[in-house]
């Protein structure tokens, strides 16, 4: 699939998953409640990416990410796996081992060999010296392929609580 193409189904598929984005927080839900069937698999996957990460295995999060993975943090932009390595993994993987990262909310979608994962969650403790407490998003799109899913794009985004 065309990088045109696989833009055009992201948008369209953001754009028909947006009631689910509308709902009232204070109901509270299993995080795994809202994960599609045909999308555990991929679930399985950025959760697998996660724990390589906390674990200090970078070389095993590297083989959950596609080549053009393109990573969007902070208004920044990793356009690739080998610029991920060479930028932000290893701080990214300290952080994690520093830290301790909960999903409160999830849902996920799939269709065909495109799946799309969004967790809501809140990440704590200290790093650097600094307490740590931010309530955080993330969105993760992964493509099914040959070697199975792989994380073809993921948007982090992070505040402290109000």
């Amino acid at each position: 699939m065309s990088r045109k193409c696989f833009a055009l189904f992201l948008s369209i598929a953001a754009l028909s998953a947006a009631p689910a984005f509308a709902q009232d927080h204070a109901h509270g839900a299993d995080a795994a409640a809202s994960v599609a069937a045909e999308a555990t698999e991929a679930a399985t996957v950025v959760d697998a990416f996660h724990a390589a990460l906390q674990s200090g295995d970078t070389a095993g999060a590297l083989n959950f990410l596609a080549p053009d993975v393109m990573i969007f943090e902070g208004g920044g932009a990793e356009r690739s796996r080998e610029e991920y390595a060479s930028h932000h993994l290893v701080s990214d993987a300290a952080f994690s081992a520093a830290t301790e990262a909960s999903v409160t909310r999830r849902s996920g979608w799939a269709s065909g060999d495109v799946a799309w994962i969004v967790s809501e969650g809140r990440t704590t403790g200290q790093f650097n010296a600094r307490a740590v407490n931010l309530l955080t998003v993330e969105t993760m799109v992964l493509r099914r392929g040959p070697e199975g899913w792989r994380i073809q794009h993921i948007h982090w985004s992070s505040r402290t609580p109000r």
